[in-house]
């Protein structure tokens, strides 16, 4: 397990328009406050050789969606930061996995948690395959699990409110889309 803190409201994130146009920057806190200002996102699904998915179940002191199960890994990019190179970055950062990724698609939502803030994010998504346990950082995860895709599809139906809005969202079109790479657990053939 690793502790580091790798992450910070005052982080500048990088605001975008719609077609993903860098506008500016603006730190964390200020991204997420009211309604949100559009900002870049990254989100990873790593399966392993089994084509279970690993989730992670976001920690409690987390603003927003503390203790909500979420998919693999998600963050933001620096500043100058690609997405695909932020994304290998933090799925090392919080989940001690080096990995290769795969871009599946890029969307924006917006979703509230109440009065805690807002999500309000263009979020480019990754899929990749893991060949050994993760070792997680616990400032950011508070529990884990791999999980099959047809037990996540349940889970999701049942208890939606336990997951959060962006895993619902993604994995929907996972499955629509990807319904084949997601059979064979993303992996890469040689």
């Amino acid at each position: 397990m690793n502790s580091d803190v790798i992450s910070d409201d005052h982080d500048l994130l990088i605001l975008v328009d719609s077609s993903d146009k860098e506008i500016g920057e603006l730190d964390k806190q200020a991204c997420h406050d009211g309604s949100g200002k559009l900002h870049r996102a990254i989100s990873v699904f790593i399966f392993n050789r089994d084509g279970e998915l690993l989730i992670q179940q976001r920690h409690a002191h987390k603003r927003l969606w503390g203790g909500a199960w979420s998919n693999s890994c998600c963050s933001h990019p620096r500043v100058g930061e690609k997405t695909d190179v932020a994304a290998r970055r933090r799925v090392t950062e919080e989940l001690g996995l080096e990995t290769e990724l795969t871009f599946l698609f890029k969307f924006e939502y917006r979703a509230s948690d109440a009065e805690l803030g807002t999500e309000h994010e263009l979020c480019s998504v990754y899929a990749g395959q893991a060949v050994s346990e993760p070792i997680v950082n616990t400032t950011e995860i508070q529990s884990w699990e791999w999980v099959p895709s047809s037990e996540l599809n349940r889970r999701v139906e049942e208890t939606p409110n336990n997951f959060t809005p962006w895993l619902r969202i993604e994995w929907a079109r996972i499955n629509a889309e990807f319904s084949e790479e997601l059979r064979s657990g993303f992996r890469r053939t040689p």
